[in-house]
């Protein structure tokens, strides 16, 4: 049978159609601290919890378009790629309905966490070593944030300089491991191994505002490919 005459007697209504949402995993560094972009809800189902910004995907909408409006309408961000993480879709994760989840990820520099206008019902809420939060999240984002967490941490080498902005310190690079790690590292080593990758070039100039000696200030550029 041609596309068309198959096309002719095709009805979509055979067949079960779930909805599809994207959730985005907003994290930036907070006083030493890794933190997530959470917003209360203000209707059910969970009222009154925390949740990940996140919203439905339009019939005619990409998901990436669609997590990047979420992020634009509901955290003020514009620019930027936001990173795929993973699908949800646990067939009782959300209670309304059968509800696919796509989450993404997007990973703030100081500059574009200062962007950020929190509005009354949001808030940065700092992750404790192991992912967790002092507030209770809605539907299975604890899960999303966790999931988030780890594969961020998998990667955290390269994807530190992402949390940092241009211009940054040893020092400074190395909270932000610490922080997403979740525990201390030993300074002489970890700076000897970010050193030796190649990808941190020295700027010349220095920190200010410092009482101490004041470091010295570096750029991230990233190794091209081997041909």
């Amino acid at each position: 049978m041609e596309d068309a005459g198959f096309l002719d007697r095709y009805d979509p209504a055979d067949y079960d159609r779930p909805s599809v949402a994207v959730d985005c995993v907003a994290l930036g560094m907070i006083d030493g601290t890794l933190g997530v972009l959470l917003a209360r809800r203000d209707r059910p189902p969970f009222a009154g919890d925390w949740a990940l910004p996140g919203g439905f995907v339009g019939i005619d909408e990409s998901l990436e378009a669609a997590a990047g409006r979420v992020l634009h309408d509901k955290a003020g961000l514009s620019g930027g790629s936001p990173e795929q993480v993973h699908c949800f879709g646990a067939v009782d994760r959300d209670p309304r309905m059968r509800i696919i989840s796509i989450a993404y990820r997007v990973l703030l520099d100081p500059a574009r966490m200062a962007a950020v206008r929190l509005r009354d019902d949001q808030c940065w809420a700092p992750l404790d070593p192991a992912g967790r939060r002092d507030v209770r999240l809605a539907f299975d984002h604890d899960r999303i944030v966790a999931l988030t967490l780890d594969r961020l941490r998998a990667t955290i080498d390269d994807a530190a300089f992402a949390l940092l902005p241009e211009r940054f310190t040893l020092r400074e690079l190395q909270a932000v491991h610490e922080a997403v790690l979740g525990r201390p590292l030993n300074k002489p080593a970890f700076r000897r191994r970010m050193l030796e990758r190649g990808v941190l070039h020295p700027t010349g100039t220095f920190e200010t505002g410092r009482a101490f000696r004041p470091a010295e200030l570096y750029i991230h550029i990233p190794k091209g490919p081997p041909w």
